[in-house]
This record gives C-alpha cells, structure tokens and sequence, in this order.
C-alpha cells in the first residue's frame, strides 16, 4: 500500500518580506498607488497586517533589515532537507531571537517583528556571523518546530527534519487504529534523538504509553528537557541504550503495539560529501548509517519481531533510494504480512510500516 505526503510551504510572513526586500522600500510604501498604500496582492504577498504599521517598521529599521537580507541571500544555501528555511525566514528567525525571544523558523512567521535596540543588534550581528560560518539555525535559535511542537534543539541530537513528519504521520495513521481497536498502545521509539517523535506521539495520541531510547546520554538528556520544555513530564519515558536493548525485559517483549525508528542512514562514504551545516556541526552517531547506510535498519527489522504483538506495526525512516530495497526484503520475511510505504512529494518512498502476522 502506498501513501503520499506533502510537506506543507512554510509561508515567510509578509512584514520580513516588505521591510527587507530591497532598498527602496521605504518609498514604495510611502508613494504606493492608494495614498501611501502598498498594494500587496499586486505585487503577490498575503498579509494580515496593516501596511501603514510596516511603514513605521520599515522607518525604525528598514537600513539595518535590508543589508542583513541582502547579508544572508549572500552566504545561503539552499538544502533539500530544510525547504522553510528561505533568506528571509533565515533573517527573521534570528532577529527575532536575537529580541529575546528564541523561535523557530515556522514560529517566527506568526510573530511581529520588532525593533532592535542596540544590545539586541549586537546579538543578531553576531548571530548572522554564526549562520555565515555554517553553522544550523537550530543552533542560532535553540529551535526547531516538528508536528505542531516548538522544540528545542542543540549539537546533542540532529535537528528534526521536515521529512521525518511523514514517518511520524504514518505512526499515528497506524496508533489511530490499534488504539481503536484495543482501548491503548504500548509505543517504543527507538534512536529518538531530541525525542520529536516519541512527544510527538504522547502529544497526539495521548492513549499510547511511549517510551524511547537513544544510545547517546545527550540526546536523552536534550529529550528529557524537551520533555519538561513542553509541560509533557513523565509522558514519555526516555532510556540511554543502543536501540532496542533498554528494552529487553518481559515488560516490553512481545507485548509493545508499536515500533519506530528514525534511524542512521547515509552510508559511510558519503558523509564526507555531505553539507558542511550537517556534518560539521551536527552528531555523526545520528547520521552515519555505516558501509552502506542500512547497518541500524538491518539489525531493527531482525530485533523488532521479538518485542511486538501479532498484527503490530514496526514504522521507521528510510533514505533515499532504500525504500523500494527494504520493502522487498520485508515482503519475503516469515514474520510481516503486510507492507506500507509512504511517500514524499516527489514520489520517494522514505517510510515504511510493516505489520506482523496474525496469531
């Protein structure tokens, strides 16, 4: 069965975009074509605001906006796995949270943008020299937003994704059912990182009892802290341990309802490839997936089996091109009887859910 999901756009919010698309804005405000009006839909931008409070924005800081834009279209690069994070959104993240307000780029574009006093340009100079050398803006703004959550991030775990939202989509596609059908889920969610799918979950599904592992002691600490940062404490209960092992007692086995794993996948030989804001500065344990990419799925799809219940589901991440090989390998194995894949945008599968059999 195949599923298709399409990441949402993230809009960048019109009042980045008037005050800091070029030099000129301040006059294009003032001698718009309805009596110092700016007409938004004929130059193709939504906004809620009223254009007369992006003028006096534009007067308070409209020199120091436009050179940071111009600054940041300068040095950006577009990555495939961070499509919201445009130029603009880039600039408005950090000049948002360098006002003292940490934010992430899809909060951000809900916020008013304000004005900088001279401490708060300092920090946003600085900010902007951070981002220029490479480094991620989860970094710069101790954020990231994953499936309605506003998380926080750091170096101790990968920055959620965008693209591992259709993993976690397919996880509560499959915990609606079984909780259905069986009143609860008992969910293990394995190499859970910053723990944005296990709260996910916990958050979504609130009739699962999720409990999650990562081999890394800092990453369970970043989970943990995210835990109490979403008022979700003792939610989820988060162990150190290498991937299923924090789980191997007669609690967990054979009586789990669901199984997730969003685990390491680029293959050894093309980290090095990789770009400099991944591999330079986020954990190579949450990435490197080995000789070729599938040594963590290898060893997930044989333990999984021992830990789930008849007719329960083992979901994890797949990189590309390693869908199609990895459904084919669990259609011929004894222990699943059905097979997902779920799909992104461009029609490549980076999600399977696999069930097992029937008693």
């Amino acid at each position: 069965m195949k599923h298709r999901f399409v990441a949402g756009i993230a809009i960048v919010s019109a009042s980045v975009v008037l005050v800091s698309r070029d030099m000129r804005l301040g006059d294009r405000l003032a001698n718009g074509p309805r009596g110092g009006e700016y007409d938004l839909a004929e130059n193709g931008v939504e906004a809620p605001n009223p254009c007369r409070e992006i003028l006096q924005l534009s007067n308070r800081c409209s020199r120091l906006d436009a050179q940071s834009l111009d600054e940041v279209r300068g040095f950006w690069r577009p990555l495939p796995d961070k499509p919201e994070e445009t130029p603009e959104a880039i600039l408005r993240a950090l000049w948002i949270t360098a006002a003292g307000t940490p934010a992430s780029v899809q909060k951000a574009q809900s916020m008013s943008l304000p004005a900088l006093d001279s401490p708060a340009a300092d920090r946003l100079r600085a900010l902007l020299d951070r981002k220029k050398s490479g480094a991620p803006l989860g970094h710069l703004t101790g954020r990231q937003h994953f499936m309605g959550l506003e998380l926080l991030a750091g170096p101790a775990a990968m920055i959620p994704r965008r693209e591992t939202e259709i993993l976690g989509r397919a996880v509560l596609a499959r915990l609606a059912a079984l909780i259905a059908e069986r009143g609860a889920a008992l969910v293990l969610d394995v190499c859970t990182g910053s723990g944005n799918l296990a709260l996910a979950y916990a958050h979504h599904a609130p009739r699962c009892r999720v409990f999650a592992s990562d081999l890394s002691e800092e990453a369970v600490a970043l989970a943990r802290r995210n835990s109490d940062h979403l008022g979700m404490t003792g939610r989820v209960e988060f162990r150190a341990g290498n991937l299923l092992s924090p789980f191997d007692t007669p609690e967990f086995l054979g009586r789990c309802d669901l199984l997730s794993c969003n685990p390491p996948y680029i293959s050894s030989t093309k980290v090095a490839r990789m770009a400099r804001e991944i591999s330079g500065f986020e954990p190579e344990l949450a990435f490197n997936g080995g000789p070729y990419g599938v040594s963590i799925l290898t060893q997930l799809v044989q333990n999984a089996p021992r830990f789930l219940k008849p007719a329960s589901w083992l979901c994890f991440e797949v990189g590309l091109g390693q869908g199609g090989i990895m459904a084919k390998r669990l259609r011929n194995m004894a222990a699943f009887d059905e097979v997902e894949t779920w799909e992104d945008e461009a029609g490549e599968v980076r999600a399977l859910a696999v069930r097992t059999v029937r008693e």
